[in-house]
C-alpha cells in the first residue's frame, strides 16, 4: 500500500493534470445522469452522448419513460449494447422512482441500489458526481487498473479496491480521485502499452511499465 506521503504527491499531481471535476456523460439532470450512466455499461461516453439525445427527446421526462414501449427505447438505444436489458432497466428505475420517489433521483446508497440497473458503481457516480455527498469511490476498469499500478491496492475485487481507496484517499478528493483516474487510464496509461515516457506521475508510480 502506497504511503501517505507518496498519495499526497499523487493527488497534487493529479490535480494539476485535472483540476476540474466534469462529468464527460452528457445531462441536464440527475435523472438523465442515471439513464447515461446506465447506458455506459461496456459502451463507451462518446457513443452514449451520441444516443442520449434522442433518448431524452423522445422521453423528455422520467414520467414519460416510464411508460414507453420497451421495443421503442430499444430502438434508441441499441448501438449501446445489450439493448434488451438496458431497455428494460431505464423503464423499470423509472417506473419505480415515479411510484417510490416521487419522480426525484434518491440521493442514499441503499435506495438507488433498489433501483434496477443500479450497481454500487453506479450509485458512486451519482452520490459523488452529481449529488456532491460520496458515499465511496467509484471502481471501473481504468480505477482498478491505475489503482493497482500507482500502488494504492493488491486488490483485485472492485468492493476491496474501493474499501481500500476510502482508506487512503482523503474524504473530500472521493468524487473527483475516479474521474482523474479514468481520464489519465484513457490518454496516458490504457491496459497495453502505458505511455510512461510521457506521464508526470512517473515519479510515484511503483508500478511503471507494468503491462
Amino acid at each position: 500500500m502506497a504511503a501517505k506521503k507518496d498519495v499526497t504527491l499523487l493527488l497534487q499531481e493529479l490535480k494539476k493534470l485535472y483540476p476540474k471535476h466534469i462529468i464527460p456523460l452528457h445531462h441536464q439532470n440527475a435523472w438523465q445522469l442515471l439513464c447515461a450512466v446506465i447506458l455506459s455499461a461496456q459502451c463507451t461516453d462518446a457513443r452514449v452522448n451520441t444516443i442520449t439525445p434522442h433518448l431524452f427527446k423522445k422521453y423528455p421526462t422520467v414520467y414519460d419513460l416510464a411508460k414507453a414501449n420497451i421495443k421503442d427505447v430499444e430502438k434508441i438505444i441499441h448501438s449501446a449494447g445489450f439493448f434488451h436489458s438496458k431497455a428494460l432497466s431505464l423503464i423499470e428505475m423509472s417506473k419505480r422512482i415515479c411510484e417510490v420517489y416521487g419522480g426525484e433521483v434518491p440521493q442514499t446508497m441503499e435506495d438507488l441500489l433498489s433501483l434496477r440497473g443500479v450497481a454500487r458503481k453506479t450509485a458512486n457516480v451519482m452520490l459523488g458526481d452529481y449529488f456532491k455527498k460520496p458515499a465511496g469511490i467509484v471502481v471501473d476498469t481504468h480505477v482498478k487498473r491505475l489503482s493497482f499500478r500507482l500502488g494504492l491496492t493488491k486488490q483485485t475485487d472492485p468492493v476491496k479496491i474501493e474499501k481500500d481507496l476510502t482508506k487512503i484517499i482523503p474524504y473530500e478528493y472521493w468524487g473527483w480521485i475516479a474521474i482523474a483516474l479514468i481520464l489519465h487510464g484513457r490518454s496516458i496509461c490504457p491496459a497495453r502499452k502505458p505511455q510512461c515516457e510521457k506521464c508526470t506521475l512517473v515519479n510515484v508510480c511503483p508500478q511503471k511499465g507494468v503491462k
